[in-house]
């Protein structure tokens, strides 16, 4: 009975300790960085748990909100910042606590390179005063930098990465703002009904030959 009732007092010691070791700590803050001199929130920034898979994003706001336990450590990754880790202390004895994380850019500078379309670059003398510079090479230039021809060209260049992934995020956070509930209707909208008639003005609705 005396050895049955050591190990019981063991093992509840053991579970105390682990069930203390593992307690849940809300981890609440703002993803900021520095830019002339201000704070500037840095929107839809993403936070994790390093071996855990577990992560959460910013709002538009650069407020983030997480459940995590001690000894954590959380990297926050932002395109064009330097990844930050944070190690959640052991030693805290709360179960919220409040933080604000800076982050820097990332800045790569490469070594210059200038690159001649001539063999040597004493050669633009004489290809710069032998360049035709003709009525139809300022036509030419006119016409490209139309705006008919750049819209058009806007709408086949591809986003790059970061305006893909903003735009990603932005419908996630807008998706998630009416889970549970009715989008509204636009149209009752007057500022939809406003869009409407300028695009039909404009001929947006017009088809394309």
């Amino acid at each position: 009975m005396k050895i049955n009732f050591f190990l019981l007092l063991i093992l509840s010691c053991l579970v105390k300790s682990w069930s203390q070791g593992n307690q849940l700590i809300q981890i609440s803050g703002l993803v900021l960085t520095d830019i002339d001199s201000e704070p500037k929130p840095l929107p839809f920034a993403e936070i994790s748990i390093i071996g855990t898979g577990r992560g959460v994003y910013a709002d538009s706001k650069g407020f983030f909100s997480m459940a995590v336990q001690k000894n954590d450590t959380l990297v926050f990754n932002y395109l064009g910042f330097k990844p930050i880790f944070y190690i959640v202390p052991d030693s805290l004895g709360k179960s919220h606590y409040t933080i604000f994380q800076i982050m820097t850019r990332d800045t790569i500078y490469l070594p210059e390179t200038i690159v001649y379309p001539w063999p040597d670059k004493n050669y633009f003398k004489q290809e710069f005063l032998a360049m035709d510079i003709s009525n139809v090479l300022q036509e030419t230039a006119l016409k490209n930098l139309a705006q008919d021809n750049l819209r058009k060209f806007f709408e086949f260049t591809p986003t790059d990465g970061q305006a893909s992934s903003q735009l990603y995020l932005v419908q996630q956070a807008q998706k998630n703002y009416y889970n549970g509930q009715f989008r509204p209707n636009n149209l009752l909208s007057p500022t939809a009904w406003i869009a409407f008639f300028k695009a039909w003005k404009r001929g947006d609705f017009k088809r394309k030959k």
